[in-house]
């Protein structure tokens, strides 16, 4: 067997040609200290996966509190009394229910991936910027997944459909939009091309 390339080393990759030559090829660089700034983006995409598992936590550990909430909204039980999209109520349990774990299995959902996201950043903070820019993917993936369900369950469905705006007992709409800016400035921070010019 012979082999052609670099010395071997720890951070050369070994491969094998047609001919049974190993080929020895320098592997990813590692950078002696990781970027600040994807250290930022990395630190936050985690934070924000520490939310949304304790928001999931408090829905699973506190069910009936939130559950009441979408009862009624999904009821449009406090909107305005000669509103005349009262019509579009749901009164059935079972539906409530339903929505209800719906929502928090799209919050576990983010969780998730927003954690799987944050090992993957991790995992390339020392390497070069084409390899971190990749690993990126899931990080968008997640906040896009979460982007979604606060525009369209919070935001379109409860908060116009079922004119949750009407209420003052039961209104998430500022919460809803707040957790939805935060997820967006945090998916246009990580879109931002990083590159080995950067602190």
């Amino acid at each position: 067997m012979r082999i052609v390339g670099n010395a071997p080393s720890p951070g050369n990759v070994a491969s094998l040609d047609s001919a049974g030559v190993v080929q020895l090829r320098p592997g990813p660089r590692k950078d002696a200290k990781p970027r600040i700034t994807r250290l930022a983006k990395t630190a936050l995409v985690a934070a924000l996966a520490v939310n949304y598992t304790f928001i999931v936590l408090d829905n699973l550990t506190d069910f009936n509190v939130n559950y009441q909430f979408v009862r009624h909204v999904l009821a449009m039980d406090s909107t305005f009394s000669f509103s005349h999209l009262h019509g579009r109520a749901i009164g059935s349990p079972s539906i409530h229910l339903a929505f209800y774990i719906g929502i928090i299995a799209w919050e576990a959902l983010s969780a998730i991936l927003l954690w799987w996201g944050a090992l993957n950043l991790v995992r390339a903070l020392r390497l070069p910027a084409a390899a971190f820019n990749s690993a990126k993917r899931i990080p968008i993936l997640a906040l896009a997944v979460s982007l979604l369900m606060w525009l369209l369950a919070f935001l379109t469905v409860v908060g116009e459909w079922f004119e949750m705006w009407q209420s003052t007992a039961w209104n998430g709409q500022q919460a809803a939009f707040r957790t939805f800016a935060v997820c967006g400035i945090l998916l246009l921070l990580v879109l931002q091309p990083d590159t080995e010019a950067q602190p």
